[in-house]
């Protein structure tokens, strides 16, 4: 038995990437029977929009601050040269995914590492393929400079048109989608589980762990739930790519139990002082790999 999960998300969200410990415990719980799909949102097409909006590099920072004391992600606080719009990094990641789920899914990481960890821009070419440049099996210099195809604006598109069809839907009703004056769209991360027959439930904008999981519970019973691990090792193999401190610790949280993030920083701690992980600084925190 396996579950889709339609993934509405941007690179430039900090809801969207402040929902990565949430989503990673998803991914160790229920592993491959969940079969993710991302949308990509296309939240702002140029920096200009941004700008009417009153947003400057000085109040992005500041959001930041917020972001981190309450989820936990890494961030840096060095302001950008200016806000971007986020369509070029958007139209990366598709091209990404459409090459393979997995790059894509890794392209979305590094792009939001990029916005949120760096005073590097989503809008800039160069920024991009310093990014991308890292993802095993994807050519950074062949993707950015494919950026301006007709079939990846076409392909994007298509995912801003789904994005934009959320008119009467549950996210709706629940005040979690957007609209800026066009029609109602669903808001990063918003998640729809669809099973194999084609019923579906929706978890629009961010939630926690407990929603998700609720909904799996009441949608797919039958789905196997991986127990909970105290051990980060164990855990960490899991994730070739890595974890952050935040996502570890959601992975490791027991359902209801509060969040421990010193306690998870201390087990990984301990675990790199063994050899058995490695750390790699990331903004204010850290990714952690199996050694």
């Amino acid at each position: 038995m396996s579950v889709s999960v339609t993934h509405f998300t941007d690179p430039g969200c900090p809801w969207a990437y402040s929902a990565r410990p949430a989503h990673a415990a998803l991914r160790w719980r229920y592993g491959d029977q969940l079969d993710w799909r991302l949308v990509l949102i296309g939240l702002a097409e140029r920096a200009e929009v941004y700008e009417e909006r009153g947003y400057t590099p000085e109040r992005q920072v500041e959001g930041y601050r917020m972001f981190s004391t309450r989820f936990g992600m890494p961030f840096g606080y060095e302001p950008k040269p200016r806000v971007s719009g986020t369509s070029r990094g958007c139209r990366a990641i598709v091209v990404a995914r459409d090459q393979d789920p997995a790059l894509g899914d890794a392209a979305l990481r590094a792009l939001q590492l990029l916005q949120f960890t760096t005073p590097g821009r989503l809008d800039d070419d160069a920024d991009l393929r310093a990014a991308l440049a890292g993802i095993d099996g994807l050519d950074a210099d062949a993707l950015v400079a494919s950026l301006d195809d007709a079939d990846v604006w076409a392909r994007y598109d298509v995912d801003r048109a789904l994005t934009r069809s959320a008119e009467g839907t549950p996210t709706h009703a629940q005040g979690k989608t957007a609209s800026h004056g066009g029609p109602e769209r669903y808001t990063a991360p918003s998640l729809i589980f669809r099973t194999e027959d084609g019923r579906s439930l929706e978890a629009g904008g961010f939630q926690s762990l407990e929603a998700y999981d609720v909904i799996l519970a009441n949608l797919a019973p039958g789905l196997e739930r991986r127990p909970v691990t105290e051990d980060p090792v164990e855990l960490l193999a899991a994730f070739p790519e890595g974890l952050t401190t935040a996502e570890v610790a959601e992975a490791m949280r027991r359902d209801l139990a509060p969040d421990d993030r010193a306690g998870a920083l201390a087990a990984l701690t301990r675990a790199a002082q063994a050899g058995d992980v490695r750390r790699a600084d990331v903004g204010d925190d850290a990714l952690w790999y199996a050694a």
